[in-house]
């Protein structure tokens, strides 16, 4: 019988435990997954950031990209050239009665 007793005393004093610490270990977990979610987040900033200071890099460095920007960003042409610009496609809505 003390046995019994004895190994329901441990079993009952494990559980307590377990409840005590249940709050800290799901708030370990939360953080654990922001923490991932923000290192993803800063990999993806620091591959734009990447890319804007290339793209900073070869305006400053190269005419090429220059006229490039000028004439995509601003509709720019050369003297005796003609620009055409396309407008995106309107989707037409489908409704149905």
């Amino acid at each position: 019988m003390t046995r019994v007793v004895i190994c329901l005393l441990v079993v009952a004093v494990l559980l307590g435990i377990g409840v005590l610490y249940l709050p800290l270990i799901q708030q370990n977990e939360r953080m654990r997954k922001e923490v991932l979610r923000l290192k993803a987040q800063t990999a993806k900033e620091e591959e734009t950031n990447r890319q804007l200071k290339a793209s900073v890099e070869s305006l400053r460095n190269d005419p090429k990209a220059i006229e490039r920007y000028a004439r995509e960003k601003f509709g720019y042409a050369k003297p005796g050239e003609t620009v055409i610009r396309f407008e995106p496609a309107l989707t037409q809505r489908v409704t149905t009665q």
